[in-house]
């Protein structure tokens, strides 16, 4: 499924492939603000307004977006009847997209939300004969406990029916008990089967249980009720041990609902308030103490504590956190206590945006898990014409006894029935999508589970991906002719940029500040748009600025040449220099230079070496920085290509490279400044760093903790997810074609066809069930 700011991304990509001199887009999904960036030589600022309503206008276009819990329908062969109200949700006006999927219980619609509604959506589904439920999870998990138990309470039933007949006929009983006891095993046994066939018949499909209550109606036919009764049991217990397993998945998942507090303690006219979350205002402020779980996302405004935020962003260790930063819901304070005022609503909190992407995601499906559902259904009617054949042929053209043909039919029915086939690739990838969630990685569906396990390429962006994004400080040159210390030079540089809102500034009066070093008022601040800055301090006017602010009417100034050279031999190390300077009693004089860069994550460069060990063949740097620091940045994290000085157009066509030499590429970014450039590769991958907005929405899948080791885990994860699909289907298909070639060479009995296939069924469920627990090796 499309992310909503992914649905204009293909215009943004058009637009910067179109109009030379766009050099990057900003997207505030929450606010829907629209920011260009354009270079004014190459683009006009007519223009650059026509870009801007254009992707206004694909903004305003977003659809809405309806999910819903539903219970499952029709027995195994569900997803076939999921596929049939897919199809009855997209004839409906305004519907854009439907994703349905009865084994993740959830439901999601694309929609306009001027011609249609969520309420007019669950009336359709409710006519459709699909019952919606609660999203809280504690009434859907009772839900699930309550079926199970009746399920559970029907398997005894039908075991003790069969073990009752069994007995009553070894023993001589009157055959009446037997009778009555094997008719309890049919009813129980075969009661749900029956139920989901008939809805299944209902629209329009064959559905798997129905073949096994026929199978079981055909043993009782030719004289075999035990083996009928047999069949209704193991297929019963199958089930129920398949509904655990998927339920064990989808438990998983809703654990993250119940992360988040009912109620928040708010202060209001100067006394603690206890109120429901949804009532709290942001701007308003609530109290934590030490143990609380966090019921809003918030900034700190009084108060120090050490938070635990593994639930939302899988780091292990407790985050020390102070006045002026973030909390967000969900995670707990285990120290100090804290006062906390409200950023988002509830509805929009980090850890709301997590639960609605993960519901998402359950919908759906993988495309080996969408070739199966529609195979499935013209599977079933070549099973049911496979049975008539191998009851008609042997008594028609062989003379063979109806008997015997009929009941080496069923068993072949039974054999041959593709449940294991089925419930193989939803077991596993509801179980990998749980994992994820737990460690903080947000895979936005089965389908990019599967994609990323072919990815064989990987492109970085830079800045905030690769570095983190800060830019720093770093070295301090003073001329020796003159004569100031490190710290003096600092304070001129820093007195000048306190009034900028430019980075390097943030980074020179930051670096002040650490310093200790006392920061003076300054007189007549001015600005030149990218070049540097200028203020009175004292009796001295200083100036700030790149070699374009100073080449024009500082050529002869001294220490000019001296400063030119160094700022030239820092960018080829890849820093970002700018030369200090002042005009004093008429006398202008270069005084040293300031050096930043963005330092690169911790750990970068192992996570390249773990990327190559898993099969990456190419990891490529893609930046719209200069190609001195790109390099140095590349160099340090070991990536095999750097390409630098991109605009959003060429870093697309560089990802489209990527994709058509190795098929499968991942790009990796912070946002939707790499938008097209995300929905250019097979999967888009964004840092998430907890509660940022722009990545929840952009990518494919989101690494909820601003760490790049949970890249390796996740491809690691899909990897072992393909892994686990492929012996799934080993496991399916080998046992079918064994059963099958020993019933018509060997004779098979019906029993031992009932025991090979749901016990296939069973393993397949319980081997995708052991990614809930997948460890990075």
């Amino acid at each position: 499924m499309e992310s909503q700011i992914k649905a204009c991304a293909e215009l943004v990509e058009q637009s910067a492939a179109g109009a030379d001199g766009l050099v990057q887009v900003e997207v505030d999904p929450a606010s829907g603000r629209l920011t260009l960036t354009y270079d004014r030589q190459r683009l006009s600022a007519a223009e650059a307004e026509r870009l801007a309503r254009e992707l206004a206008a694909a903004l305003e276009e977003r659809p809405a977006h309806c999910t819903l819990h539903v219970q499952e329908q029709g027995g195994r062969s569900c997803e076939t009847c999921a596929l049939a109200l897919e199809r009855r949700l997209q004839t409906l006006p305004g519907v854009r997209q439907a994703h349905v999927s009865f084994r993740g219980g959830v439901l999601h619609v694309a929609y306009d939300a001027a011609q249609t509604s969520p309420e007019e959506l669950a009336r359709v589904v409710e006519r459709f004969g699909v019952r919606t439920l609660p999203s809280e999870p504690a009434q859907s998990w009772r839900l699930w406990l309550q079926g199970t138990r009746r399920e559970a309470l029907f398997v005894a039933l039908t075991l003790g029916g069969l073990v009752v007949g069994w007995l009553a006929g070894r023993l001589g009983a009157p055959s009446l008990v037997s009778a009555l006891a094997y008719g309890i095993a049919y009813v129980f046994g075969g009661w749900d089967g029956l139920r989901n066939g008939i809805e299944a018949l209902r629209h329009r499909t064959v559905d798997i249980d129905l073949l096994m209550v026929l199978a079981a109606l055909g043993a009782l036919v030719v004289g075999a009720p035990a083996e009928g009764a047999m069949l209704l049991f193991l297929f019963s217990l199958s089930n129920l041990l398949q509904h655990y397993a998927i339920g064990r998945s989808r438990r998983a998942i809703q654990a993250l609902m119940e992360l988040r507090p009912d109620r928040a303690r708010v202060i209001r006219e100067g006394r603690e308030v206890e109120l429901p979350v949804e009532a709290v205002q942001v701007g308003e402020v609530f109290v934590l103490r030490p143990g609380d779980r966090v019921p809003l996302d918030g900034v700190i405004v009084r108060g120090e504590s050490a938070l635990d935020e593994s639930s939302i962003t899988g780091e292990s260790m407790p985050v020390d956190k102070g006045p002026g930063q973030e909390v967000f819901a969900g995670t707990i304070n285990t120290t100090g206590s804290l006062e906390v005022r409200v950023t988002r609503p509830a509805s929009a909190s980090t850890l709301a945006r997590m639960i609605e992407l993960v519901e998402q995601a359950q919908s759906e499906k993988a495309v080996t898990q969408r070739l199966i559902d529609r195979l499935e259904q013209p599977y079933a009617l070549g099973v049911l014409g496979l049975t008539a054949l191998a009851i008609v042929v042997p008594v028609v053209f062989w003379g063979e006894p109806f008997g015997e043909a009929f009941y080496r039919a069923m068993t072949l029915m039974v054999a041959a029935s593709p449940c294991a086939v089925v419930i193989s690739t939803p077991a596993a990838v509801l179980s990998a999508i749980a994992a994820g969630a737990r460690r903080g990685v947000l895979f936005k569906g089965g389908v990019y589970v599967e994609a990323l396990a072919r990815v064989r390429a990987v492109a970085f962006d830079k800045t905030g991906t690769l570095t983190e994004g800060r830019t720093r400080l770093v070295q301090i040159g003073v001329r020796a002719e003159a004569g100031l210390s490190e710290a003096e030079l600092l304070r001129l540089a820093a007195a000048v940029q306190q009034r900028s809102e430019h980075h390097l500034a943030r980074a020179t009066v930051e670096a002040a500040r650490a310093r200790g070093v006392q920061v003076p008022a300054v007189e007549g601040f001015q600005a030149v748009v990218g070049k540097g800055v200028r203020a009175k301090v004292g009796e001295a006017t200083v100036h700030v600025g790149n070699l374009r602010y100073f080449e024009a009417a500082w050529q002869e100034a001294e220490g000019f040449t001296e400063g030119k050279e160094a700022v030239e031999a820092l960018a080829r190390q890849g820093k970002t220099a700018v030369l200090v300077a002042w005009e004093r009693a008429g006398r202008k004089e270069v005084l040293g230079w300031l050096a930043f860069a963005d330092r690169l994550r911790p750990g970068a460069a192992a996570v390249m070496q773990r990327l190559r060990k898993l099969g990456i063949a190419r990891i490529m740097l893609l930046t719209g920085d200069n190609r001195y620091v790109a390099e140095a940045i590349g160099r340090e994290a070991g990536v095999d290509v750097v390409a630098a000085e991109l605009l959003p157009a060429q870093k697309v066509a560089q990802v489209k490279a990527l994709v058509d030499r190795y098929e499968a590429a991942a790009m990796v970014g912070d946002g939707v400044n790499d938008a097209p450039a995300l929905a250019a590769a097979t999967v888009g991958i964004a840092m998430g760093g907890a509660g940022t907005d722009v990545a929840l929405e952009t990518a494919d899948v989101v690494l909820m903790r601003d760490d790049l080791h949970q890249l390796p885990y996740a491809l690691a994860l899909s990897r072992a997810t393909r892994r686990t699909l492929l012996v799934n289907f080993a496991i399916a298909f080998g046992v079918m074609g064994l059963m099958i070639g020993a019933i018509l060479l060997q004779g098979m009995s019906l029993p031992l066809a009932v025991v090979g296939h749901e016990g296939s069924t069973v393993l397949v469920s319980l081997n995708g069930l052991r990614l809930l627990g997948f460890r990075e090796s």
